[in-house]
């Protein structure tokens, strides 16, 4: 695309507070500068990840939704969700599932963001977390088909909640991409948002090791700094149209 695909509402699903800034941050403020609405919803809160013997969970808990907040702000999120499973040993159970899908089923996003479940083995001194992995394949399950089918969690509907189809998921990942959004322009909001968390930047200015993700994501592809995705379109344009009564805006 030669422009900018903007959905009218995005919502993103991660495990951890700070994995949508190191992610895909420069992308959903683009986004939302386009008048998207944007929803975060992260699996945890992050809690096991102050590794300080003096801060209690609760407390690292307190520090890293607070933290989460302000970067949302940054980017011009509309809305934060904290699903408070177990940092550390997420899973992706049908109770997590059923979260999700009742949040999906709540914001009726056109755009679902996730992470790659499939991706183990990062770069040579990184092997991906598993609650991101295990994030990433309960937020597919819960898009295609359980979101979007009525007969599944058919008991939210006792909340006002119907099933809803979500017209495309956003891959975010080192595999198989192919499609890269460029960020030029809101590369600096990305840094400022991952900047926000605090307490897990310590004295590391994240700055350059961001550009350098970002421009080496540009490569050829005639932009500064991009982030990329795999993009999977489950409702195509003439049904999307049909339902939702407005064409494509770019």
């Amino acid at each position: 695309m030669s422009s900018l695909y903007i959905p009218k509402s995005a919502m993103v699903i991660m495990a951890h507070p700070d994995d949508i800034e190191f992610s895909c941050a420069g992308t959903l403020a683009r986004w939302a500068q386009g008048r998207a609405e944007v929803t975060y919803i992260l699996c945890t809160s992050g809690e096991v990840g102050i590794a300080r013997e003096n801060i209690s969970k609760a407390e690292a808990a307190r520090i890293r939704e607070d933290e989460q907040r302000a970067a949302a702000a940054i980017i011009g999120a509309k809305e934060v969700v904290f699903l408070c499973e177990p940092d550390g040993l997420l899973q992706p159970t049908l109770e997590l599932r059923k979260k999700l899908v009742r949040e999906i089923r709540r914001a009726q996003p056109e755009v679902v963001v996730c992470g790659d479940p499939t991706v183990v083995w990062a770069g040579e001194d990184y092997i991906n977390h598993p609650d991101h992995r295990a994030a990433a394949t309960a937020a597919l399950d819960a898009v295609f088909p359980a979101a979007g089918q009525p007969h599944l969690f058919a008991e939210l509907e006792e909340e006002g909640l119907f099933a809803h189809k979500t017209r495309k998921v956003y891959v975010s990942g080192w595999n198989q991409t192919d499609l890269y959004v460029n960020i030029e322009t809101t590369i600096d909001l990305k840094i400022a948002a991952l900047r926000a968390h605090a307490s897990q930047m310590g004295d590391w200015d994240p700055e350059p090791r961001l550009k350098e993700w970002a421009a080496d994501s540009a490569k050829g592809k005639e932009m500064a700094y991009a982030e990329s995705f795999r993009v999977i379109t489950l409702v195509n344009d003439e049904e999307w149209e049909k339902t939702h009564g407005r064409v494509l805006h770019y």
